[in-house]
């Protein structure tokens, strides 16, 4: 597999972008499809090592999407041939599905409530192309049909396959995250450059451990699914362990996921650093002043993420020096540095709303007033990374 070499995304999901499809798996060992897209053509072709799980395998699934939407930058990206390994494949996989319409979905967000759901039978055809890396299709509203068997797995051969398609998982989050080789020399202080590195090992592996949870979530094995996947081998011998009767002493899932951004093991008591108490002041104004949050792309919503990544990392590498917690400089360094970015993130978004707000002058006045205050801290910034670079 080249997937080391792939522009990666954590799984190209392209659901919304499919018109229909057909998935054929009636030669033992050999899993081929054709997909057609929105925007393309031509179908993609897969051809995958692999078998589908028990409910489908033997047969010829085909698959029509009733509310097909674009996926643009999505389809573009992907390779007509799609030659790899299978992933999940199945027709019954419980999905939790709203019972409420979409546009009512804020509703339940402001409230605070979960969005009420039914369990339903849905598709989801994963595989791990040599080109694309992970691509999943995951939808409970297509129409299915599928033929009579041409052969039949039984239980041990699906719990195989099942367990094949867990090691697929695994090497393709191997490649993902990318950990770094550890360092010999462990006296030296690491510089800011070597923290950024940490860090973004630290963003990929959050990434990962996002979809992983996502994937495995509702299995009831989740946690020992998502331990082998992550490659968390200690883990894995810890909760083995645990089973069995021993006693697995201080099970820290952040011990096995390398460096843990902006983490804080400081009381809510303690006196928080001058500038991380005025950048959680920023974000706390900001939830109050924004109407509505919108969808992740909004300026409503990048404003409120950016200040509440500048808070919380703040908070990790500032706080707690009252218990003798002292970071590295040149962690708190690289931390700054990607505050700097969020805050930026912040004050454009924070133009989009002044520019979008043309009925109230009072609120535009505040949204200024909130932009100046991201402008402050952003200068309060500048002058500690200074400083820390004097020192």
């Amino acid at each position: 597999m080249l997937w080391i070499k792939i522009r990666f995304e954590m799984a190209w999901r392209i659901d919304k972008a499919v018109v229909r499809g057909e998935v054929d798996n009636t030669i033992a060992g050999v899993t081929t499809a054709r997909i057609w897209l929105l925007g393309r053509e031509r179908p993609l072709r897969l051809t995958l090592e692999g078998d589908c799980w028990r409910d489908v395998a033997g047969t010829r699934l085909c698959f029509e999407n009733p509310l097909v939407e674009p996926q643009h930058d999505v389809v573009s990206e992907l390779d007509e041939d799609q030659q790899g390994v299978v992933g999940d494949i199945t027709a019954s996989r419980k999905m939790r599905v709203p019972t409420v319409p979409e546009e009512e979905w804020h509703e339940f967000f402001d409230a605070g409530k979960e969005l009420p759901y039914a369990w339903r039978n849905g598709l989801y055809l994963e595989w791990f192309s040599d080109s694309n890396g992970r691509v999943l299709i995951e939808t409970a509203d297509f129409t299915l049909e599928v033929s009579d068997r041409s052969w039949e797995m039984d239980e041990d051969d699906e719990q195989a396959q099942r367990m094949a398609n867990q090691h697929a998982m695994r090497e393709f989050m191997t490649a993902v995250i990318q950990r770094r080789e550890p360092c010999d020399d462990k006296a030296d202080e690491a510089d800011e450059f070597e923290w950024e590195e940490r860090l973004k090992e630290s963003d990929r592996l959050a990434d990962a451990y996002q979809e992983v949870l996502e994937k495995y979530m509702d299995d009831r094995d989740s946690e020992q699914k998502e331990a082998f996947v992550m490659g968390w081998d200690g883990l894995l011998d810890a909760m083995a362990e645990e089973s069995e009767g021993g006693e697995a002493e201080g099970l820290n899932m952040e011990a096995f996921g390398g460096v843990v951004e902006g983490s804080s093991t400081c009381d809510d008591d303690e006196e928080s650093h001058p500038l991380q108490a005025r950048s959680h002041e920023v974000a706390l104004r900001a939830f109050d002043l924004v109407r509505n949050q919108g969808d992740e792309n909004s300026a409503s919503n990048r404003l409120i993420s950016s200040l509440l990544q500048v808070s919380s990392k703040l908070a990790g590498a500032l706080n707690g020096r009252e218990e003798g917690y002292e970071p590295e400089t040149g962690y708190v360094l690289a931390i700054l540095k990607r505050c700097l970015s969020w805050s930026n993130e912040a004050i454009a978004a924070c133009l989009e709303l002044q520019a979008q707000e043309e009925t109230d002058p009072d609120h535009r006045r505040a949204l200024e007033q909130l932009r100046q205050t991201v402008f402050e801290v952003r200068d309060g910034i500048v002058a500690l990374r200074r400083e820390l670079r004097r020192n």
